[in-house]
């Protein structure tokens, strides 16, 4: 069952441990520390707060999912904006007067200092050693005081969330500043900026003293932090310690730094390999449950313990949450409401239009994700609104893992609702785990173990009916094609979860395929006259096919059907699948999964050419009958008036890459633009700024003790 509002609980307590610097407000007086830790039921209120604070808007319950996944060949902001903007994260060209990160600073910062207060607090209470019936702390064989389980759980729970948040901050900002010691000065000025490895050192070290003590996820909830958690937590902090980040040049105030890893990274890698290895081997998690399940799940509110998820982010129901309110279709609503029950869908989380070409025929997550329509109102004939289905081909199509229309009529939040999902967030999964090991075991051993291959395969095979057994092959074929093999797989696997951008910064891989992914947009924004068309093809193919020529004259055709429980067993024969949105024989999707609710779309030739246009086929059971196809252009993106793609595919990477009026193409090195003509190489690219500025206000409230770098 999910944890709903239990979190919530935790606030009164919460104000006891918080300082007022941050929240400003007054404890009762009966509520201070030494009340809250003396009691184990008002410690564990007061951890609730901790996570409450996770939650927030600013941080995990929205910015995180959407603010700052920074674009690439998988998600995806597009922008048509010809200038600078101070919040422009995701296309590389904010700056620090960006109110956005002001505020997620300000968020993280404030879920530190309550974890450093409750850990703390905790680690000096009375109750973290057991005492017995008259107060006297029981000892053990040697004699030292027993200290409570339940107390080193809760710590344990503390600690990690402060390593994720640190983690997390560090990707972001590079070097911050950082203390495991609460502070009561209003803001952070005191607090120095410490070397990002010497804060990923001792996350690690706290989060190993801190995982031998705490429970399984066989004994307690991925609501809460647990023993894997902690360990796949160490896992994912060695493994960005030992790759790439950028680096300032802390003489060069114009400079953007340089792309540099640790010369003893073999060192992080292994420690990745280990703790990854320790999840794996508890076999407390598996990837049983369908790729599409998991997410499903998801928004009907369901905790699955034993399966792909982790830790997920244990949102409450109209309380906190944007998961599924920014992913998913797009549903519109009508003066505050929506025909159906579940209200206002913003469906503003894309993916890159070319993602679904980047997969491999086959592949489940390609249908699931991918969401090529979306949901709005009409008056019919009888004067009433009634909701409708309409087809989507843009510059980018719906991140479809999550979305409020996902949950049943029955858990549907309402037609006035928009945000405050409730939908949990899995911030650490299964695959993950299985992906770092294979990573780390292939590039410490020169080449893929016997095992780092099952882990790869684990993941791979889920998605293809056939488990796909040629692509595992290949991969095992050296490091370089399966070092290949992993970030294709993460790059198929972690759409929407914050994960592609920062696993190409890890492998300096950042620069290449932002190129590519600009190139796309401008090959067919030119109707494929670019001259780079050959190119972009060798490095996307699969199979030798070469999808981009023929997509700017290539027809997509589609028609909408009502799905009713009636009719679902005949639609279902014809398709020869169970659920909806797979891909038949004849090449056809139908997207619409798995809501059953609404009216569904099929559309034909959405991912590779073909030729003419499907033939209608007429369904008698249940009383289905298909309906003529209605044929739309694959893009038209090419203006007419300037000979040139539309701005959309020219600003989307405007701080890195861009095209001007008169056809030029340029990549941003140290703020200046750099003119190219053939594809450069990834060696001869600039380093992608993908790190954050500190936000003006922080900087002045500082009195110079924090200054940016990176062309800030």
């Amino acid at each position: 069952m999910k944890i709903k509002n239990i979190l919530l609980t935790g606030i009164a307590a919460l104000a006891v441990v918080s300082c007022n610097d941050y929240l400003e407000v007054d404890a009762p007086s009966k509520s201070t520390p030494e009340f809250v830790f003396s009691m184990k039921s008002e410690v564990e209120r007061a951890l609730n707060g901790v996570y409450a604070q996770a939650l927030a808007g600013d941080l995990y319950g929205n910015a995180y999912q959407s603010t700052f996944v920074l674009n690439s060949d998988v998600d995806i902001a597009t922008s048509n904006s010809r200038s600078h903007s101070h919040s422009s994260y995701r296309r590389f060209d904010c700056d620090d007067q960006g109110g956005e990160i002001l505020k997620f600073w300000t968020a993280a910062y404030n879920l530190i200092e309550y974890c450093n207060k409750f850990i703390t607090y905790a680690e000096a209470s009375p109750v973290y050693h057991v005492q017995d019936t008259n107060g006297n702390y029981e000892l053990d064989a040697k004699g030292d005081s027993i200290v409570d389980k339940e107390m080193l759980q809760w710590i344990g729970e503390a600690k990690c969330l402060r390593a994720m948040i640190y983690h997390d901050l560090v990707v972001m900002f590079g070097d911050v500043p950082f203390t495991f010691v609460p502070t009561t000065v209003r803001g952070i000025e005191t607090v120095p900026v410490a070397n990002r490895e010497e804060i990923q050192k001792a996350l690690i070290a706290d989060l190993q003293k801190a995982a031998v003590n705490m429970s399984s996820t066989a004994s307690t909830t991925v609501e809460r932090c647990s023993k894997e958690f902690a360990q796949g937590l160490i896992a994912r902090i060695a493994l960005t310690a030992g790759g790439y980040s950028l680096r300032p040049n802390t003489s060069d105030q114009k400079s953007y730094g340089t792309m540099q890893r640790p010369g003893n990274y073999q060192d992080y890698y292994r420690i990745a390999m280990n703790y990854a290895d320790s999840v794996i081997s508890a076999g407390t998690h598996n990837l049983k449950l369908s790729y599409q399940d998991v997410f499903v799940n998801e928004c009907n509110y369901q905790v699955i313990n034993n399966d792909d998820p982790i830790f997920e982010l244990p949102f409450a129901k109209e309380s906190t949450g944007n998961t599924g309110y920014t992913q998913g279709p797009t549903y519109n609503s009508y003066e505050g409401k929506t025909v159906g029950p579940w209200g206002k869908c913003d469906g503003k989380m894309h993916v890159n239009a070319f993602y679904r070409f980047l997969f491999r025929d086959g592949d489940l997550r390609r249908e699931f994700v991918n969401g090529m329509w979306y949901y709005s109102y009409f008056t019919n004939a009888e004067g009433n609104l009634a909701d409708s289905v309409y087809f989507r081909n843009d510059y980018y199509l719906h991140n479809n893992k999550w979305s409020k229309l996902w949950t049943s009529e029955s858990s549907a939040l309402g037609d006035i609702t928009e945000g405050s999902t409730g939908i949990n967030y899995p911030y650490m999964r299964y695959a993950d785990i299985l992906l770092m090991y294979a990573e780390a075991a292939n590039e410490l051993n020169g080449g893929p173990t016997q095992k780092a291959i099952s882990c790869l395969e684990q993941v791979h095979s889920r998605a293809f009916t056939d488990g796909d057994p040629q692509f595992i092959a290949q991969a095992g074929a050296s490091k370089e094609a399966f070092q290949k093999a992993v970030m294709d797989e993460r790059k198929w696997e972690f759409a929407g979860e914050n994960s592609r951008w920062r696993d190409l910064v890890r492998t300096n891989t950042y620069g290449e395929e932002l190129v590519y992914s600009f190139l796309r947009y401008y090959a067919v924004g030119m109707n494929c006259s670019s001259g780079y068309e050959d190119d972009i093809v060798a490095h996307d193919s699969q199979d030798g096919t070469d999808y981009l020529s023929v997509l700017p004259g290539m027809r997509i055709y589609y028609h909408t059907y009502n799905l009713s429980e009636a009719n679902a067993y005949a639609l279902r024969m014809f398709r020869g699948q169970m659920y909806g949105y797979k891909v038949n024989d004849a090449g056809i999707v139908t997207q619409q999964y798995p809501n059953q609710s609404f009216q569904s779309l099929r559309i034909f030739n959405a991912y590779r050419p073909a030729g003419s246009a499907p033939v209608t086929r007429q369904i008698t059971q249940g009383g289905f009958s298909a309906k003529a196809w209605i044929p739309a252009d694959m893009y038209n993106w090419y203006n007419e008036n300037t000979g040139l793609p539309n701005d959309y595919c020219k600003y989307t990477f405007y701080g890195y890459i861009r095209c001007d009026d008169s056809g030029n193409l340029w990549v941003i090195r140290d703020g200046a633009q750099t003119q190219f003509g053939s594809i450069p190489a990834a060696s001869e690219l600039p380093p992608v700024r993908y790190i954050l500025p500190y936000p003006n206000t922080v900087i002045q409230r500082s009195a110079g003790a924090y200054k940016n770098y990176y062309g800030y």
